[in-house]
């Protein structure tokens, strides 16, 4: 009767001096790689030169119309649970912005209000590449269509420097208007 043995399980030769360098010339063939494509090909976001000026913000505007005092037929006409005195618009008005740059109109755009009623936030994010150097620059924003002219303004002399970013921004609550 013949005997029956286990296959023998292979057993792992410990690696040799060539298969450790070949390793170490691959992890450092990789490293090479990734060290040069971090620096090359040179990535400049701006022209010499020039410098960027970024709108960016998120505001509700005005409503579009005022309140008004509900008569006593329109509210017999509600059921009792709806039956309020005064009637106020949802809707908001557009935010519109100006930038005035030397003189040159360099962005005049009108941000909607968001929301199923036209009564959530108005957003905006602009950016405009403009030539560095000391400027002059009017920023004229509109909340409200009931109103003649801008809401906020604000006019600056600035000075950018080629590379800057000078980011303008509306908030009501730090006095409209602000560039940083």
């Amino acid at each position: 009767m013949a005997e029956k043995t286990a296959p023998s399980s292979r057993t792992t030769q410990p690696k040799g001096p060539l298969a450790w360098t070949g390793q170490v010339l691959l992890y450092g063939l990789f490293a090479a790689a990734i060290g040069v494509f971090s620096h090359w090909p040179p990535y400049h976001p701006l022209a010499p030169g020039e410098a960027l000026i970024k709108v960016s913000f998120i505001h509700t505007g005005k409503p579009v119309g005022d309140c008004r005092r509900l008569t006593e037929e329109e509210l017999a006409r509600l059921p009792p649970n709806m039956r309020t005195p005064t009637v106020c618009p949802r809707e908001r008005s557009p935010v519109t912005v100006q930038v005035v740059l030397d003189g040159r109109t360099v962005l005049d755009r009108t941000a909607l209000p968001s929301g199923l009623h036209k009564d959530g936030a108005s957003a905006m994010y602009v950016r405009m590449t403009v030539p560095a150097g000391e400027q002059k620059l009017a920023v004229r924003v509109s909340d409200d269509v009931r109103a003649q002219g801008p809401t906020y303004e604000r006019e600056a002399s600035v000075n950018l420097v080629p590379g800057q970013i000078l980011v303008i921004d509306l908030d009501p609550n730090q006095g409209g208007i602000t560039m940083q």
